[in-house]
């Protein structure tokens, strides 16, 4: 028998009672099949100043992990449209030095686990747009990869970090990903192994996510 997806429950909704019989939906109850994340890419990332160009046409994992309610949409908002003028510094300098390295590492712990720079948006949504540093196809089931530097010891993975993970799922259509971080003292790395966690997909935050993006290309129109 088929199953009713997620997606058809989550937007599945009933008429009001009649005479004439059960309640009956005004929606098909089955989604037609997901389109794969490889034809959804937008560009390969090879050509940086097209990939910079798509970004700032859609919202991406970036602008999402600072989307904490109405206020920060604004903000995003006006900063998309306007730009900040901030090209990096010395700790992004230092993330962009230390990715493939570590990227290195994951390939050589997590088999198949490969290194991207495509930029992919979201099936059906356009706008919505996700770079994950990697991903592996396992039994039909999408993983990714996410490699951050940071100053300080984690104890957890920060929110804002949760939220560009969770928009990633929700984009490539992933269950899981790999979220791999190495420490460092003053741009020296105070270990030879990153840490790692994996970090399921969740659905209740995808949902508040995509609202918020959509708040934000609202936004963004106006």
């Amino acid at each position: 028998m088929a199953r009713v997806s997620r997606a058809a429950r989550d937007r599945l909704r009933v008429a009001g009672p009649c005479d004439d019989g059960p309640v009956q939906p005004t929606l098909a109850l089955f989604d037609p099949a997901p389109v794969p994340y490889a034809q959804r890419m937008v560009t390969d990332g090879t050509d940086r100043v097209a990939w910079m160009r798509a970004r700032a046409r859609g919202v991406t994992a970036t602008d999402v992990a600072r989307l904490t309610g109405e206020k920060a949409v604004r903000q995003v908002a006006i900063e998309k449209l306007l730009g900040t003028g901030f090209s990096g510094n010395a700790f992004t300098r230092h993330g962009r030095e230390r990715e493939p390295e570590i990227g290195r590492w994951v390939a050589r712990h997590h088999a198949g686990m490969r290194g991207n720079t495509a930029l992919f948006h979201a099936d059906g949504v356009r706008e919505h747009l996700a770079t994950p540093d990697g991903l592996r196809e396992r039994d039909g089931v999408l993983e990714l990869c996410e490699i951050k530097t940071t100053r300080s010891a984690w104890r957890s993975i920060p929110r804002h970090y949760l939220r560009q993970i969770w928009w990633q799922q929700y984009v490539l259509g992933a269950e899981r990903t790999l979220v791999v971080w190495e420490q460092h003292d003053d741009f020296v790395p105070v270990s030879g192994v990153p840490e790692t966690r994996w970090v399921d997909r969740d659905d209740n935050e995808i949902h508040r996510l995509v609202h918020l993006a959509d708040q934000l290309l609202a936004a963004m129109r106006r």
